[in-house]
């Protein structure tokens, strides 16, 4: 297979998660379209990476994958204190947290 099919694949996938980000109002969906966005750039960086022959895109590849986990945490723990103080939980709602 060519490195076309690749980012073609790639593409579709980013636009799926932008779409979900852009439409979504549930934190727990954005999270997740967040993560398509971040797995469909590692798909193209692996093509690149298999394209021109080293795994330097593999190794960026695997720092995404590290903030990509990074950014779970985050995510999830400011949706869990949201649902324990009983905050709204729709995005468009969510103006600042209040301490």
């Amino acid at each position: 297979m060519t490195i076309e099919w690749y980012l073609v694949v790639s593409a579709l996938i980013f636009c799926i998660g932008a779409a979900g980000v852009l439409t979504r109002r549930n934190p727990l969906v954005i999270l997740l379209c967040l993560e398509l966005m971040l797995n469909a750039g590692n798909l193209a960086l692996i093509a690149f990476s298999r394209m021109w022959g080293n795994g330097d895109g593999q190794v960026f590849a695997i720092v995404v994958m590290v903030v990509a986990a990074c950014e779970v945490v985050i995510g999830l723990g400011l949706i869990v204190a949201l649902y324990r103080r009983r905050l709204p939980i729709d995005v468009d709602d969510l103006r600042e947290l209040h301490g």
